[in-house]
């Protein structure tokens, strides 16, 4: 019996004494239970406060399939399938497998997840939850982009601005008994969670609404690819629209294939086209070597090293003033001006504008397009590159060139972000877009009275014109590069201006890529310019100045 006796000593001590921090682990991972209290995700306003992505409450209903007793599995599956609208068999799937502990079934609202409580089914518990919506569907969707189940931004503005809107989670630490019931008088350790903060966005939502609409339309009846329309704030640089065409449903994002999930005004780049030329004709006037009233006797061909390049437009020689030649988007007369300009200045020209550098708008996915150095220039690009062929931008890389001759000469850095939110209500503005003086207020000027007489009759964009504004800007017509094709088997048609001319104060961009029916810029681009600008003038009550253009020199003889 002593030895005996002494072997169950020997275990005690053992048990008690060497191993009891052991097994004291192992009951505590049994009986302690760490719950995760989520943080409210920030909602993303524009620039009114109305919500275009919000969190709502919800409730997570979740099993145990180990304290739910066999002989009552089928009810209990019958019952969770009626209330919440899933099949039966998926629910008894579930409900077999007793290796688990918690198995969600379903997010509800707190109402239905009251009412399938109140069944009081054994193994059958709630857990609380939040869920993202897009009261706008695909308002913005782009833009916005969407997040996971899990709470986490996954692309677009979700994404990028992730870690102010996700806030912190909290947690809480509990003891539980064997079938999950908390034991009473038991430690519970908390940490609250911080909500995170809200984003406003500059985005305007009636002409964001009216820029969609416009740019969709129009995609759908020229049979295009796809379209982008942009509309900007011309002295803060801030972006009122950023429109893609076909958009991004957010509450059906998963359906969408993943191209469709891209904001293509900010990540798909193009060659520019004709819309280029108004940074040819910056840096000519510039560099003082051309004036607007400086005269080129222009050909409807101009050979380039081994290439014979054609004006925009088959035509008798004509001799043709240098507004003449931006108005009528002569090809060869922009060339005659960059040859007096040189490489090396229209490349830095180019930079200043912006390109081959990330806009820096605060977006996901922006790209910076190509600009190949001058040195690296063949002997026909060193022509093409002159109206916009042999480089590639972004559709906001453009739009901020014509909101850089609108301020007058001075570029602003675009920007899509208001300010944030605090949990007080605090609001706190974002830093104001930076500046930069790109060319004169005199260079502007001359090259806005060019623009405005590309959408007189006698320029390329008449149908761009609104009826009691003034309006300066400029189609596009490029050649558009298809891998698929291997070669330039599409056109790119673009349409980028501002008014009012004479006191600016919006750009509106509308790019169509690939059109079946048509493709010039003047043609297709164009009505939309003018859907859009005409809606965001009304909208933001800007009035008509009453002025009367200034009267531009076409051709010498005039």
């Amino acid at each position: 019996m002593t030895f005996v006796l002494s072997i169950f000593a020997g275990r005690l001590i053992q048990l008690q004494g060497l191993d009891s921090k052991v097994y004291m682990t192992e009951a505590a991972k049994q009986r302690v239970q760490g719950e995760k209290i989520p943080a409210r995700r920030g909602s993303i306003t524009d620039v009114n406060g109305h919500e275009l992505a919000l969190t709502v409450e919800a409730r997570e209903i979740f099993v145990d399939p180990a304290v739910v007793e066999p002989a009552k599995r089928d009810k209990v599956a019958a019952t969770l399938a009626a209330e919440l609208g899933v099949a039966k068999d998926q629910i008894a799937a579930k409900l077999a497998d007793v290796r688990k502990r918690y198995v969600p079934v379903a997010t509800v609202t707190p109402t239905k997840a009251g009412t399938v409580l109140g069944h009081k089914l054994e193994g059958v518990g709630s857990k609380h939850k939040y869920l993202r919506e897009y009261p706008g569907g695909d308002l913005a969707g782009t833009l916005l982009g969407f997040v996971g189940d899990d709470g986490n931004g996954l692309s677009g503005l979700e994404l990028l601005h992730d870690g102010l809107l996700a806030g912190r989670d909290g947690e809480q630490v509990i003891e539980t008994g064997a079938k999950g019931q908390r034991i009473p008088m038991t430690r519970t350790t908390r940490r609250t969670p911080v909500d995170g903060r809200d984003v406003r966005l500059t985005i305007d939502r009636d002409i964001q609404w009216a820029a969609q609409k416009a740019i969709a339309e129009q995609v759908a009846a020229t049979g295009a690819r796809t379209g982008s329309a942009i509309v900007m704030d011309v002295q803060t640089g801030r972006l009122v629209a950023v429109a893609n065409a076909p958009e991004l449903d957010l509450k059906n994002w998963e359906a969408a294939p993943a191209e469709n999930w891209v904001n293509r005004a900010v990540a798909d780049v193009f060659e520019p086209g004709s819309t280029n030329k108004v940074i040819t004709a910056a840096a000519a006037l510039e560099s003082g070597a051309v004036r607007p009233e400086t005269v080129f006797t222009v050909k409807d061909e101009i050979r380039c090293a081994d290439r014979v390049l054609r004006d925009s437009h088959p035509h008798p020689t004509e001799r043709l003033t240098f507004s003449g030649v931006v108005a009528t988007s002569s090809n060869v007369g922009t060339i005659l001006a960059a040859e007096k300009v040189g490489d090396r200045k229209l490349h830095e020209m180019l930079r200043r504008f912006g390109f081959g550098s990330r806009p820096g708008a605060g977006f996901y996915g922006e790209e910076a397009g190509l600009l190949p150095s001058w040195q690296d220039w063949s002997g026909s690009q060193r022509c093409t590159i002159a109206y916009g062929q042999g480089i590639s931008v972004t559709a906001l890389q453009t739009a901020s060139v014509y909101q850089t001759i609108a301020n007058g000469g001075v570029r602003v850095t675009p920007s899509i972000v208001a300010g944030t939110t605090d949990d007080q209500g605090a609001f706190t503005p974002a830093a104001a877009g930076r500046q930069a003086r790109v060319v004169g207020e005199r260079t502007a000027r001359e090259v806005t009275a060019m623009l405005e007489a590309a959408v007189s009759e006698d320029g390329t964009g008449t149908m761009a014109a609104i009826d009691g504004y003034r309006v300066a800007g400029k189609t596009g017509t490029a050649m558009r590069y298809d891998a698929a094709c291997q070669g330039y088997c599409g056109y790119t048609a673009t349409f980028v201006g501002f008014a009012p001319a004479d006191k600016p104060r919006l750009v509106v961009l509308a790019v169509i890529q690939d059109p079946r029916e048509g493709h010039y810029g003047g043609q297709i681009a164009a009505p939309v310019f003018k859907k859009v600008m005409t809606f965001a003038l009304k909208s933001k009550k800007i009035p008509p100045t009453g002025t009367t253009p200034p009267s531009v020199r076409i051709r010498a003889g005039e």
